[in-house]
């Protein structure tokens, strides 16, 4: 098996990938997409490269059936960085989950005002340290099904199980500031980061003339 990467030209194996993780790495990060220019745009992959971990892109429509039953390369668990297992945690020294940690307090009540915005639309809201760039983010729990994978059945003709993604905001970015400052701007802006996460992962919007409005509404005010 060999797959594109974040750091190597060309393809790349497992057994490869393995001798060239950190010290400190524990685990094999994959991401899944439905084409390699969605793997490299993904914001998922934003703090691994910050942080210069390698994440193997696997974009064949098998690799999701694939990763069901390959749990673990050489005694290290694979983790697909769309899910929120796949976190930076290991990676930090204590000095940045200490910064995490003041970080997610701090925003705490903006994070709950999310929940409360987006009630119904997401499972949870929460500050991640995964992203550099973007605003905000989708993941699923580990062990449930990838929003890709349920994209891939429903374009079959399969039923897919619904699952509410977590939607994980960046603390600096300029729009999660705007929100933190002015509690009316909330209810608008969750809706409008949850639509950007969903587009940027390859989904469709429920209501497109609703998002249309909402970026006027942010262009204009």
């Amino acid at each position: 098996l060999r797959f594109a990467s974040t750091t190597q030209d060309g393809t790349t194996s497992f057994a490869d990938y393995v001798a060239r993780m950190k010290p400190e790495q524990t685990q094999v990060y994959v991401l899944t997409a439905e084409t390699l220019a969605a793997a490299k745009a993904s914001p998922q992959l934003e703090g691994f490269k910050k942080k210069g971990v390698e994440v193997l892109l696997l974009t064949d429509r098998v690799d999701e059936w694939m990763l069901s039953h390959l749990r673990d390369f050489d005694g290290k668990p694979i983790a697909n960085v769309t899910k929120g297992a796949a976190s930076l945690d290991a990676l930090q020294d204590e000095a940045e989950k200490a910064e995490a940690a003041k970080i997610a307090e701090d925003l705490k009540p903006l994070v709950d005002s999310i929940k409360a915005a987006l009630e119904g639309k997401v499972k949870d809201v929460r500050v991640t340290s995964r992203l550099t760039d973007s605003a905000a983010c989708l993941v699923v729990e580990d062990g449930e099904m990838s929003s890709h994978l349920a994209r891939m059945l429903k374009q079959a003709g399969q039923e897919a199980p619904e699952v509410k993604p977590i939607l994980e905001i960046n603390p600096e970015h300029a729009l999660v500031k705007k929100m933190q400052a002015d509690e009316s701007k909330v209810a608008p802006l969750a809706q409008l980061l949850l639509d950007h996460a969903t587009l940027a992962e390859g989904g469709a919007l429920e209501d497109p003339a609703g998002y249309v409005q909402r970026v006027n509404a942010l262009l204009l005010g």
